[in-house]
């Protein structure tokens, strides 16, 4: 491939828009991190790469090949038309689709659901830290950001395809079904009821009325600018706020999300 200005080139460049994604039913996955985790799991179509990228990134040629997934070399200039931010190593996947019920089939310790998050790098970090913390699924409201949006895809580093992240949900239906599987629903907020490390000082143990960090356990976290919203918390079993020992105003929300979902994994061990 040695033209930038090919119809195909343009078709991978066209899905960083989400009507695009929506009509075709693909997206775009960008960089060797992104894409050597893809390449293993998920419904790819096609592989770019130039011969330097793909000298580079051996196991993503090889990795692709061995489950029959079209690897196109093509100059430097293609790549870089087709993303910016691929460093030279591009891949088209079919659209993530998981639902609730199976997350819950599976009988979830840890969930993270976002809230009215649009901001698309930390949706997708708050992916990742799901992933590191062993979180069973993420879930993002209707109101969030696209999943499959190119920014977030690639801030989650890889971790899009390593759990279950469903998408386009109510939030309250949602944290009904989370409590009926038997998961305590806390919401994250600065000025929440109870301290995220005395609950932390006695999961196994906690009294009635306090929050068991040991149970399964669902947080949800909200929006970047304005948190949660009154009635957003009221689903919830309880509020938690996270102790700000020094002079910060606050945590964002990637930074608060990964600190809740740490301590529910800690007290889970």
């Amino acid at each position: 491939m040695t033209n930038p200005r090919a119809e195909r080139v343009k078709a991978v460049r066209a899905l960083a828009g989400r009507s695009v994604r929506q009509r075709a039913g693909r997206f775009v996955v960008e960089g060797p991190q992104a894409v050597r985790e893809a390449v293993l799991v998920a419904d790819v179509h096609d592989v770019y790469v130039t011969e330097a990228s793909a000298q580079r990134y051996e196991e993503i040629v090889a990795g692709a090949q061995s489950r029959g997934i079209r690897v196109h070399v093509g100059t430097a200039e293609v790549l870089d038309a087709m993303s910016a931010d691929g460093q030279q190593v591009v891949a088209v996947a079919s659209l993530l689709e998981h639902t609730l019920e199976s997350v819950l089939a599976g009988a979830p310790r840890l969930v993270a659901v976002l809230a009215h998050v649009r901001d698309p790098g930390n949706a997708g970090t708050v992916i990742r830290a799901a992933d590191a913390a062993g979180a069973d699924a993420a879930v993002l409201t209707a109101e969030s950001v696209d999943v499959h949006n190119p920014k977030v895809v690639r801030s989650t580093a890889g971790s899009l395809f390593h759990l279950p992240v469903v998408t386009g949900t109510d939030l309250a239906v949602t944290v009904a079904d989370l409590r009926a599987a038997g998961l305590l629903v806390l919401a994250a907020d600065g000025a929440g009821t109870f301290d995220l490390d005395d609950l932390l000082d006695v999961a196994g143990s906690a009294e009635d009325g306090v929050p068991d960090l040991s149970r399964p356990t669902a947080w949800v976290f909200g929006n970047e600018a304005w948190g949660l919203r009154d009635e957003d918390r009221a689903l919830a079993d309880a509020v938690v706020r996270v102790p700000i020992r020094g002079r910060a105003e606050s945590l964002n929300l990637a930074t608060a999300a990964t600190v809740c979902l740490y301590a529910s994994s800690r007290a889970q061990r």
